[in-house]
């Protein structure tokens, strides 16, 4: 079986090079922009949506996951709340794949947060904010935020992914400069490129090489942000905060952290980095955070003083030109930020059991990566097929449920199991799931 999957690999990276690699055009002319297509035809690849790039790398998985007798490991359809447990396809099973990390997704007191919002206000706001679709709801959502990482206040946009896009895209221009980390979130990606800005990665977590760029490249523009994440959610580590915030004085540059997945796990009482590092939150220019995750609603937010606030409330085109915040989806985050200082054991629970499924893991003899055992675990692999098998086999065998991450999203030699910890997951559910990873690892191997 082993070696079955090894050569398949190789195939389907040598066809993945091969469809990638652009095919020459047998007419001169119609390598123009311009050239007249009633005299000569278009390409069927250029008119075909099943000749697009995009979709024969689909199709090239798909292919090679049936020659494996593998199922797609995505888009599982979960026919209720999805915390540490969940059912799929009629089967309860241990679930690792929700960001629900201290279960309030499904609390009966948000869901009636919810509930009361939708009754007063209706499914719908129905406008954009800056026109008609503003409600006092929004404003409390945006009050609590800034609250909870005390700063002047804070903007929520409807979508986690256009606030960065909007965010990054209005803030730079072309005489700026975006520096980030080389594992940042896509959202962050696209803003910068949306910016028109000069954009360049730094190595992972590594403020040295942050600082050897802003020392090179600082006065060749006017603005510089530096972007970063609190917990990355690949490899279930975080950064020096205070080392980037010395750099960020130092070189006279902004930085920015997403707390997508650092919220409502770091720190005692799950307020962010800035409460595990014990730092003042005003050292940070841009907190950006989403509410799809520990807040149960969705969408994101930007926090920090009032004139970053301003400016995106009222030019930035993700919030500008967006729907309201439907009240019922804004409700649940007030609720859980309030019951989040309530009760603080949610937090202390989660990273009990996180800190098990590490400890757990590497006495098994499973590479963890650079995790530290908070919410975030990856079981990497090294290889994509494995993984989707391991995956496949766990959900089918013996109802565990955990998202397989593969090539192209990490490289072949990262491919990884990717473990999400919930304060709900307990000490039996670690145990059986390693035990059975441990024995297919072993079948595997020999």
């Amino acid at each position: 079986m082993t070696a079955k999957r090894s050569d398949l690999k190789r195939q389907l990276l040598e066809q993945a090079r091969k469809r990638t690699t652009p095919r020459a055009t047998t007419n001169a002319a119609s390598s123009s922009p311009g050239y007249d297509t009633s005299s000569s035809p278009v390409p069927e690849r250029f008119t075909r949506f099943d000749a697009h790039p995009g979709y024969q790398q689909l199709a090239m998985l798909r292919q090679g996951a049936e020659q494996l007798g593998l199922k797609d490991p995505f888009f599982k359809v979960h026919e209720g709340v999805a915390g540490a447990t969940s059912v799929i396809q009629g089967q309860p099973c241990i679930n690792f794949a929700s960001y629900n990390y201290l279960g309030y997704s499904g609390d009966t007191r948000v869901n009636q947060a919810a509930s009361d919002a939708v009754a007063r206000y209706g499914t719908s706001v129905s406008a954009s904010r800056v026109v008609s679709g503003e409600r006092p709801i929004h404003r409390e959502l945006e009050q609590a935020i800034a609250k909870a990482y005390q700063v002047d206040d804070a903007v929520a946009f409807v979508s986690g992914h256009a606030t960065n896009v909007s965010t990054l895209g209005y803030l730079l221009g072309p005489k700026d400069l975006v520096l980030h980390d080389e594992y940042i979130h896509n959202s962050s990606l696209v803003g910068a490129q949306l910016s028109g800005a000069k954009r360049m990665s730094f190595a992972h977590n590594d403020p040295d090489a942050l600082d050897a760029l802003l020392s090179r490249h600082r006065h060749q523009f006017e603005r510089v942000i530096v972007v970063i994440e609190g917990l990355y959610s690949m490899d279930g580590d975080i950064p020096d905060l205070p080392r980037f915030i010395e750099l960020k004085k130092r070189h006279q540059v902004w930085l920015m952290v997403d707390e997508a997945h650092s919220f409502g796990v770091m720190g005692d009482n799950g307020l962010g980095l800035h409460e595990y590092f014990a730092i003042d939150p005003c050292d940070v220019d841009i907190w950006m955070g989403t509410m799809s995750k520990t807040l149960s609603g969705c969408g994101g937010y930007i926090a920090g003083n009032k004139a970053l606030v301003e400016t995106l409330r009222y030019f930035a085109p993700g919030f500008l030109y967006s729907v309201g915040m439907p009240a019922q989806v804004a409700a649940p985050s007030i609720k859980v930020l309030e019951l989040m200082q309530q009760e603080p054991e949610r937090v202390e629970k989660l990273h009990t059991i996180s800190r098990y499924f590490l400890q757990q893991a590497q006495k098994h003899g499973m590479d963890t990566g650079h995790s530290i055992g908070a919410a975030v675990v990856p079981i990497i692999v090294g290889s994509s097929p494995l993984a989707a098998h391991l995956s496949h086999t766990l959900l089918e065998q013996y109802h565990i449920n955990v998202q397989p991450i593969l090539h192209p999203a990490v490289p072949e030699k990262s491919a990884r199991l990717r473990f999400f910890l919930s304060y709900a997951h307990t000490q039996e559910h670690i145990d059986q799931t390693l035990d059975a990873l441990a024995a297919l690892l072993g079948q595997a191997k020999s």
